[in-house]
C-alpha cells in the first residue's frame, strides 16, 4: 500500500517516531505512536472510513476537531471519533458501514466523581488561552487550562508561515508553530498553571460545575471565573455532491499535513479566498501538493492581498466572482465545476469550467465556538471569551486579546489588580482590523547601491520589517502598525527586512556590482521545488505574469534565516524592480478539463448527519415553519452526533434565501452536551 507521509518539508522537522501496528478491516497496517486514527488511515491511502446508512454514500472526514462525526470508525468494537482517538497497537479499527452495533453495556458501578476547583477555568489551550493564562499566572491566581489535543497551541500548531501583527505584542514574523512552543513552555513553567491535555469540556451545569472528561475520565470542576478561549468551528458549505468524501475544511487539511505530516492529497481545489483558504494553499505547495485553483465569490479575495498574491506568483490561479457548481465523482471527488456569478451571486450560464482533482478544500470562514459562554451566563458563572470564541480574527489578535482577557479576569477575582491601559485597548483593535485601502506601486527611484523594493501594498496589521532594520530606513508612515512601510534612509543590503517580511514581499536589488544587470534577491521557502544555483527560474511580477526567465547565482540558506531560503538573479535593470518571485507549478496543472461532466441527481446536503437535503429544508420553511426545532422534529435535521454544528448555519441562510428575516426565526435548543459522551462515564467517571 502507498505511504502518504511527508519525508521532507521545507519548514518541519521529521521526527523519527516508532511505528506500531493496528488493523483495517481486518488489513494489518501500520500507524506512528501516538498518531489518531484518521491521521493513520490517510497515511495508508484510507480516505473512506464507512458508508451512511441512510444513502450508503461514502464517509470521510470534514473538521478533524472532533466537532462533526463524518470519520466514525469502530475501533475495538466501541464507535469513535477518528481524528479525536489515539491509535493503539494491535487496535482493530473498521468501517462504519450502515448504523454503528453498540457495545456490549458493561455493568457500572456508582462511584463519587473527583470535583476540584480553581480560581479560573480556561477552556481552550490556543493563542488566546495561553496568553490569558500567562498574564493571570503572573498574578497568584490559579489557573485550569483544559484542551482536547494532545499538545497545547490550538491552530498555531499547524500554522507553518510566518505572523503578521505586531513584533513587540504578537512575535510578527515568527513562525505560528514556533510561537506555540514558546507560550506552551512558557505555561508550564507556571507553577499556578495546571494544565490537561486530551481533555473535553462537555457542559457547563447550573450548580455552577463544569463537567469535564480529562483523559477519558469524568471530573467536576468549580471554577470563580469562565475563560472561553474555545476557538471556532468551520463553517459548510452547500453545492450539488457536497456529501463526497474528499471534501473537508482547512482545518482538517492543515492538520494532516503540518501536525501528522501526511499529505492527504494529490490535486486539491480550494473554495475560500480569507486568510485560511489562501494560507492552507501555500501549505500546500510546501507539502509538494498540487494546488489546481481557488475560488472565491467576492470581486476580491477577503483575505490579505500578500496571501493572495503569494499564490498567484507561485503558479495558483484564483478566480474571483465565481462559485463551486458540483463536485463530481462516484464515492469520492474526482473533479469540480466552477461557474461565474454575477452581482447577485447567481451563476452564469456557459461559464462553466471543471477541474480534475481529488480533494476540495472548503475554506468560507469560521462560526465562534460560543456554547461554553451562553451556557455559563444561564448558569450564574461569570464568564469571559477571547480570541475565535468571542470574534473571529487573525491568531496575532487572539494573542494579544487573550492578554486583555487574562487582565480582566484577575481583576474580578482581586480588584487591587491594575486596570487596564487604554493604550492596550488602542493595540487590540489594530491588530483585529480587516485589510484596508490597497496602494499603486511606488517604486524606488535610486538605481544605484543597494534598497528593498516593497511589494505590500494593502493597508495591514504588520510591522516587521520596520521592526528589524538596523539603519531605521524602513519606516511605517502614520500607525506604527497599520500604515504601508516605506523605505526611506541608506540600505547596507543586510537582507534582514527580505527574510523576516510574513506576506514574502519585500526584494532586494543590488546595483553594486552592475549598472545594467543589478542583483535580486529573492525570499523562497517552499523548497521541496528545489532551486539550484544555474537553474532557469520563470520570473513574475506581483500579479504572478511573466516578465523574464532569469538564471539563479545564489542560493543562501543559513540558520539565521530560519528556513526562508535566498534566491540571488541577475536581471535586466528595466524589470529589476517588479520581480516579485517565481512559479515553481507547472500551468498544466490548473487547466480545465475538456469534457463535459455528468449530471449529478444529488440535491445540495444540509444535514451530513442525517442526510437532509435543502430542498427537504426549504419546503417547510415555504410552508411558514419559522421554528428549527421542528424542522428538527420533522426532518431530524440537527439532530444527529455532530449536534448541529454544521449544519444550523446553512439552515439559517436557507431562511434568509427565502426571505425570512432571522430575527423571527426561533433558535435550535441546544442538548445537553456539547459533545457525545458514553453514559457509563457519569456513573463512576470511566475508571473501569
Amino acid at each position: 500500500m502507498v505511504s502518504n507521509r511527508i519525508k521532507e518539508h521545507p519548514i518541519l522537522p521529521i521526527e523519527k517516531k516508532k511505528n506500531i501496528f493496528f488493523y483495517w478491516n481486518g488489513k494489518r497496517l501500520t500507524a506512528k505512536k501516538d498518531e489518531v486514527i484518521s491521521s493513520a488511515l490517510f497515511a495508508n491511502s484510507i480516505k473512506i472510513f464507512g458508508h451512511h446508512h441512510k444513502d450508503d454514500k461514502a464517509q470521510g472526514i470534514f473538521c478533524a476537531n472532533g466537532q462533526c462525526a463524518k470519520c466514525t470508525v469502530i475501533a475495538d468494537g466501541v464507535p469513535v471519533k477518528s481524528c479525536m482517538t489515539t491509535v493503539k497497537q494491535g487496535m482493530k479499527i473498521e468501517s462504519v458501514e450502515g448504523l454503528p452495533k453498540l457495545p456490549e453495556t458493561d455493568e457500572h458501578q456508582i462511584s463519587n466523581i473527583e470535583e476540584v476547583a480553581y480560581d479560573v477555568l480556561i477552556i481552550g489551550g490556543g493563542p488566546a488561552g495561553l496568553s490569558a493564562a500567562i498574564q493571570l499566572g503572573k498574578l497568584n491566581i490559579s489557573i485550569l487550562i483544559v484542551d482536547d489535543k494532545s499538545e497545547l497551541g490550538g491552530k498555531l500548531v499547524l500554522q507553518t508561515h510566518k505572523f503578521f501583527g505586531s513584533v513587540e505584542d504578537s512575535y510578527a514574523g515568527t513562525r505560528g508553530n514556533d510561537i506555540g512552543k514558546m507560550l506552551s513552555h512558557e505555561v508550564k513553567e507556571n507553577d499556578k498553571i495546571t494544565v490537561w491535555t486530551n481533555s473535553i469540556a462537555l457542559y457547563v451545569y447550573k450548580d455552577r460545575k463544569v463537567g469535564i472528561l480529562q483523559a477519558d475520565i469524568y471530573k467536576l470542576v468549580k471554577p470563580k471565573v469562565i475563560l472561553n478561549a474555545a476557538g471556532a468551528r468551520e463553517k459548510f458549505l452547500r453545492f450539488k455532491g457536497n456529501s463526497l468524501a474528499g471534501i473537508y475544511g482547512a482545518g482538517a487539511f492543515q492538520t494532516l499535513v503540518n501536525r501528522d505530516l501526511v499529505r492527504p492529497t494529490k490535486r486539491l481545489f480550494i473554495v475560500g479566498g480569507g486568510n485560511v483558504g489562501l494560507i492552507a494553499g501555500y501549505h500546500a505547495l510546501q507539502a509538494g501538493i498540487k494546488v489546481v485553483g481557488l475560488v472565491e465569490a467576492l470581486p476580491k479575495c477577503g483575505g490579505y492581498k500578500v496571501h493572495a498574491d503569494k499564490l498567484a506568483r507561485l503558479g495558483v490561479p484564483i478566480y474571483t466572482s465565481h462559485t463551486v457548481l458540483k463536485a463530481n465523482g462516484e464515492e469520492s471527488v474526482e473533479s469540480v465545476t466552477i461557474s461565474k456569478i454575477d452581482a447577485n451571486f447567481q451563476p452564469i450560464s456557459g461559464t462553466e469550467k471543471t477541474f480534475a482533482c481529488d480533494t476540495l478544500l472548503i475554506a468560507v470562514g469560521l462560526e465562534s465556538v460560543s456554547e461554553f459562554t451562553d451556557e455559563a451566563e444561564k448558569a450564574g458563572i461569570t464568564v469571559y471569551a477571547a480570541g475565535d470564541a468571542k470574534e473571529i480574527a487573525e491568531a496575532s489578535s487572539a494573542m494579544f486579546n487573550g492578554k486583555i482577557a487574562g487582565q480582566m479576569v484577575a481583576k474580578e477575582i482581586n480588584n487591587d489588580v491594575t486596570d487596564i491601559p487604554q493604550s492596550w485597548y488602542d493595540k487590540a483593535e489594530i491588530l483585529k482590523k480587516e485589510p484596508g485601502k490597497t496602494f499603486e506601486y511606488n517604486f524606488p527611484k535610486q538605481e544605484k547601491g543597494v534598497f528593498p523594493v516593497i511589494h505590500c501594498l494593502q493597508e495591514i496589521p504588520c510591522n516587521p520589517c520596520s521592526s528589524i532594520c538596523p539603519t531605521n530606513s524602513i519606516n511605517m508612515i502614520g500607525d506604527p502598525i497599520m500604515d504601508l512601510p516605506v523605505y526611506e534612509g541608506k540600505c547596507v543590503g543586510c537582507g534582514k527586512c527580505v527574510v523576516i517580511c510574513p506576506g514574502l514581499a519585500i526584494t532586494l536589488v543590488d546595483f553594486r556590482n552592475d549598472d545594467n544587470y543589478p542583483t535580486i534577491t529573492i525570499p523562497y521557502e517552499v523548497k521541496n521545488h528545489t532551486v539550484n544555483i544555474g537553474d532557469k527560474l520563470i520570473c513574475v511580477d506581483i500579479d504572478g505574469k511573466y516578465l523574464a526567465t532569469l538564471k539563479v547565482e545564489e542560493v543562501i540558506d543559513t540558520k539565521n534565516n530560519k528556513k526562508t531560503q535566498l534566491i540571488k538573479l541577475k536581471s535586466p535593470k528595466n524589470i529589476a524592480k517588479k520581480i516579485v518571485s517565481f512559479r515553481v507549478q507547472d500551468k498544466e496543472v490548473t487547466q480545465p478539463l475538456e469534457m463535459d461532466t455528468p449530471e449529478i441527481d444529488d440535491d445540495e446536503m444540509i444535514c451530513l448527519c442525517e442526510k437532509v437535503t435543502a430542498k427537504e429544508i426549504k419546503k417547510l420553511i415555504r410552508q411558514g415553519i419559522t421554528d428549527m426545532n421542528q424542522i428538527k422534529a420533522i426532518t431530524r435535521a440537527g439532530m444527529g452526533p455532530c449536534g448541529a454544528k454544521s449544519c444550523d448555519n446553512l439552515i439559517k441562510q436557507l431562511f434568509r434565501q427565502e426571505g425570512v428575516s432571522l430575527e423571527n426565526v426561533e433558535k435550535n435548543t441546544r442538548r445537553p452536551l456539547f459533545v457525545e459522551v458514553p453514559l457509563g462515564k457519569f456513573a463512576d467517571g470511566g475508571k473501569k
